[in-house]
């Protein structure tokens, strides 16, 4: 299963510290992480799994495979700039939001628009987004509702 971790692109330590946890925590139950490709919750996400062993997709907004971070393993140039949110949610089963502004609420209406599942950590308290309190409830939520 792939699961969409998203969330800011500049984070402070407590963010980028949930986004490596549940990055490590998706990679150790099997499944592989797909972002936006580059910094924030976003790098801090594919870290953690790559810690961990697991596999990860960045679905960049720039044109350049090389603008991914350095722990994306198959890098997706789209050169659509924010319109690549879409894409992101698209290419997960289930979504994981961390942190966050613009961009990542962007992703959660697009979470809803592709009916994927959606834990929140300390993200948009919006409707149809399940607050979770650890990445470990976030992951087991995700998983839950996916039936896995």
């Amino acid at each position: 299963m792939r699961i969409s971790i998203i969330g800011g692109g500049t984070v402070g330590e407590e963010a980028r510290e949930t986004a490596v946890a549940a990055g490590r925590i998706v990679a150790q139950r099997g499944h592989t992480v797909v972002c936006g490709g580059l910094g924030g919750v976003m790098e801090a996400a594919c870290r953690g799994a790559k810690e961990a062993g697991g596999d990860t997709v960045g679905i960049l907004p720039t044109e350049r495979r090389a603008d991914a971070n350095d722990y994306v393993d198959i890098a997706v140039a789209t050169g659509l700039g924010h319109a690549r949110n879409g894409l992101v949610v698209m290419n997960g089963d289930g979504v994981i939001a961390i942190d966050g502004a613009g961009g990542t609420l962007s992703e959660v209406g697009f979470s809803l628009v592709f009916d994927r599942p959606i834990a929140g950590l300390g993200t948009h308290d919006v409707p149809g987004v399940e607050a979770c309190e650890t990445p470990e409830e976030a992951v087991r939520y995700v998983e839950d509702e996916l039936g896995v």
